[in-house]
């Protein structure tokens, strides 16, 4: 991948975490499919000027309003596959994280373990954005909940970025 193509994807995913932000926090997974401005632009000239403000060779990110992530999110990726048309894609999602000694102190029933998290007072809640391209580049941004500060790299959530790479094959 090149370095264009690396901060093409990093700014839609910049792009993707402001869009789902401005809806709050406490949402369901959300699913983007990513094309190439210019290429959009040539098919659809009407949104040139809605397009205009991003990177002349940068990516367009096209929410998949059906999305459902399931019960289990690595089998609802599986099962996605997207035309060629598709450059690459983006996934949100939010998870609760408490540190590894109270981790290790949770129940084994799935739904007490979910209600200790959920309102104990180290939790920590975080807003995860991740992309992958069909030119085999990845990167991850992040946000803590209650924060200004984006923290990112190409390794952020490297299953994530692997599981969402396989629906481009």
């Amino acid at each position: 991948m090149t370095a264009s193509d690396q901060a093409a994807l990093t700014a839609a995913l910049v792009e993707v975490e402001r869009h789902v932000g401005r809806s709050g926090w406490d949402q369901p997974a959300r699913l983007f499919a990513l094309v190439p401005t210019s290429e959009l632009i040539l098919a659809e000239p009407g949104l040139a000027e809605h397009l205009s403000h991003g990177l002349p060779d940068g990516f367009t990110s096209i929410e998949q309003e059906e999305f459902h992530a399931g019960a289990d999110l690595g089998e609802t990726l599986a099962q996605i596959a997207w035309p060629e048309t598709v450059a690459g894609c983006v996934l949100a999602l939010e998870r609760v994280f408490v540190p590894p000694e109270v981790e290790a102190e949770l129940p084994n029933d799935p739904v007490q373990a979910a209600t200790l998290v959920a309102s104990h007072p180290q939790r920590l809640d975080l807003r995860v954005v991740v992309g992958a391209t069909r030119a085999g580049g990845s990167h991850g941004v992040a946000r803590i909940r209650g924060t200004e500060e984006l923290v990112g790299g190409a390794d952020l959530v490297p299953s994530l970025a692997w599981a969402l790479s396989r629906t481009l094959d």
